[in-house]
C-alpha cells in the first residue's frame, strides 16, 4: 500500500502528483491519499479517465475536520 499525504502539496500540483503515484502501482495495489477535503472531484476524474481505477472498491473516511483518507485501488491483472 502506498500512502500519500497531499495536504502540503500546492493544490494545482495535487492531481498530477496523485496520478503519477497511482500509475506507479502494481495491479491489485491501493493508493491511500490523505487530503484536507473529501476528494470527490478526484474520484470522478479517476472514474472517467483512468481505466485501471477500481471505482467499485473506492473508500473514503473522514478522520477529522480537515483530514480525509481515501483509498484508490488499482484493478488486478
Amino acid at each position: 500500500m502506498t500512502r500519500l499525504d497531499v495536504r502540503d502539496i500546492p493544490p494545482v500540483k495535487r492531481h498530477p502528483t496523485i496520478h503519477e503515484e497511482f500509475e506507479d502501482l502494481a495491479p491489485g495495489e491501493t493508493l491511500t491519499i490523505v487530503n484536507d477535503h473529501e476528494p470527490k472531484p478526484l474520484f470522478y476524474e479517476f472514474q472517467a479517465e483512468v481505466e485501471s481505477f477500481d471505482a467499485d472498491n473506492y473508500e473514503v473516511e473522514r478522520v477529522g475536520s480537515e483530514e480525509f483518507v481515501a483509498k484508490f485501488p488499482k484493478v488486478e491483472a
